[in-house]
């Protein structure tokens, strides 16, 4: 049988995009199938960067030229973003398998789930990218994702209310938006492709949301306080508007917290 730890590692520093997306699959797969497990293995490292391409170019976020849709290089531009999203989201899953051990092992089986889902919408994305005439690594991209992944990685809590419940919870606010936009120029497969995209993200940020009620529950800290606490901490400029709330309410969120994040986090 297989380490799933190992196995994450694996898939985590695997550095051509469709290798990473085949081991992400098989990873999976086997794990479903009970021929993955998870037990002790080597001690958890620091991981300066994760696996990934020569190209995309990784620039500061100030750097990268608004994404308009008035020409094809503008529209493939927008839809590269959200690829190289996606590839980014396939490594903090699996970093999250491989970084944070001694929990329970509805944990692994959740975040290992939400690997190979990343890793599907990836493979959706960029086989749309490809129709448009270009391919993922053609355009320059931003790395704060994992860049916060960095920040977070000493704390299961802090990772949880951060990634998913902060960063990844973006998402859910402002896929509706570019559904509509990508909508209005007539690219409907790409907005069918978001539609599962949004309908799993969801599923994605309320993990998140468990895991993250779990530690609180584990230490014995009120979630409706703490939370605010780390996203004024982490996130710079807080969480813009406006809010998807019916989303946010279905990943979990209280009403507590919504109120907050309305109010002006």
């Amino acid at each position: 049988m297989c380490n799933l730890f190992a196995q994450a590692h694996a898939c985590l520093m695997a550095q051509d995009a469709a290798e990473k997306v085949l081991l992400s699959r098989i990873t999976a797969a086997g794990f479903r199938n009970g021929d993955t497990h998870v037990a002790p293995w080597q001690q958890v490292t620091a991981i300066p960067e994760p696996g990934r391409p020569a190209r995309p170019q990784l620039v500061n976020i100030k750097h990268l030229s608004p994404r308009k849709l008035g020409s094809s290089a503008g529209h493939a531009a927008l839809i590269h973003s959200i690829v190289h999203i996606e590839f980014n989201a396939i490594n903090l899953a699996w970093d999250a398998v491989y970084r944070f051990r001694d929990m329970p092992a509805a944990y692994y089986a959740d975040w290992v789930r939400v690997a190979d889902e990343e890793a599907y919408h990836f493979v959706l994305l960029r086989r749309h990218l490809q129709t448009l005439g270009y391919d993922y690594g053609d355009f320059p991209a931003h790395d704060g994702l994992w860049d916060m992944a960095q920040a977070t990685q000493d704390d299961v809590l802090l990772r949880m209310a951060i990634i998913p419940r902060g960063m990844e919870a973006r998402g859910l606010d402002v896929t509706p938006e570019i559904m509509r936009r990508l909508r209005g120029i007539g690219d409907l497969d790409a907005v069918a492709i978001l539609e599962i995209i949004l309908r799993d993200e969801i599923g994605h940020v309320a993990v998140g949301t468990r895991w993250f009620d779990y530690e609180c529950r584990q230490r014995r800290v009120s979630r409706d306080e703490l939370f605010p606490q780390l996203v004024s901490r982490y996130l710079s400029g807080g969480v813009r508007k406006p809010l998807h709330l019916d989303a946010r309410r279905q990943a979990g969120f209280s009403e507590h917290e919504l109120a907050w994040l309305a109010g002006g986090s």
